[in-house]
């Protein structure tokens, strides 16, 4: 067996517990605060949950109250229908595009870095200020509808329409995330070993049969990893919503978070607020276990 020099083996030795310690002193004051930043306020929430609490008001211990409350509130049940909606379409159509995205900039072509920087653009754009653009786009009489008028389809306010509100925020949330997860699946692609779709070509496969059974299977991981933080970004949208709609018309985009802002910061009726947020967490969590299980699942 040929030896290992000595500064390998130094490199290689295991850190005494006083090194461990040291170490351990050193990152400890950004451990602590990210705990209490972190963990304290998500604990303060669920436990908020089975109180009544309001803002200078008693508070007492009311257990599942809240939980009942949703139970039977019909505005809660009316904006889980308004956020699945609104998740349904917007993640399947933010990593469609994507991926698309980021298919078409993988190779290496004059002004390539030029248009990823383009599509990657809007995830650095303040959704405040996207949302106020947006809420001219749509308008009456603006681009929007000027278009619509000129392809002989209805004009009008896509925002002031039950039925097609929830589109326009859709666009506008695909917008806005495309250029997150085409960074994330440009990276993967870029990793995959050029021999593979070598071997396929030389095997005479077809473009869509390198992509399906070559390029696809390679991009799982990095596919389950965009799923999940679109669901996650989808379930609790807020921004555009609060800025384009506010909720109408007719509640048609009244989504979770939104009913959460209501109960909290208009009636300030924090005990359930701090409910629908725990039943919010639950939802995501049992649909990134969906995910996990069907895309994520180990081959």
């Amino acid at each position: 067996m040929v030896a290992l020099p000595d500064h390998r083996r130094r490199r290689l030795r295991r850190p005494s517990a006083r090194e461990a310690g040291t170490a351990l002193l050193f990152i400890l004051p950004c451990l602590a605060l990210f705990v209490v930043f972190r963990f304290g306020p998500a604990i303060a929430g669920v436990v908020l949950g089975f109180t009544d609490y309001t803002i200078g008001g008693d508070t007492g211990w009311v257990g599942l109250e809240n939980f009942r409350r949703l139970v039977d509130d019909p505005t809660f049940w009316s904006a889980v229908r308004v956020t699945v909606i609104f998740t349904l379409l917007s993640v399947p159509l933010s990593m469609l595009a994507s991926l698309g995205m980021a298919l078409l900039t993988r190779r290496a072509f004059r002004g390539a870095k030029i248009f990823r920087s383009i599509f990657f653009l809007p995830v650095v754009t303040s959704l405040v200020l996207a949302g106020v653009v947006f809420t001219w786009v749509f308008s009456e009489g603006g681009p929007w509808s000027g278009l619509m008028a000129g392809l002989g389809l209805p004009a009008g306010s896509w925002l002031a329409d039950s039925f097609l509100v929830i589109p326009a925020l859709v666009f506008v949330s695909v917008w806005s995330r495309f250029g997150y997860g085409m960074l994330i699946l440009l990276a993967r692609l870029q990793a995959i070993p050029a021999e593979l779709e070598e071997a396929a070509l030389t095997d005479g496969a077809s473009a869509w049969q390198r992509f399906r059974y070559v390029t696809l299977p390679q991009l799982r991981p990095a596919l389950f990893f965009v799923a999940i933080i679109e669901t996650t970004v989808s379930f609790q949208v807020f921004d555009t919503i609060y800025v384009m709609t506010g909720g109408g018309p007719v509640r048609a985009s009244y989504t979770l978070v939104y009913l959460l802002y209501d109960q909290g910061f208009r009636y300030f009726d924090l005990g359930y607020a701090s409910a629908i947020g725990v039943a919010l967490f639950v939802m995501t969590v049992v649909v990134a276990l969906i995910q996990r299980l069907t895309l994520g699942r180990d081959n």
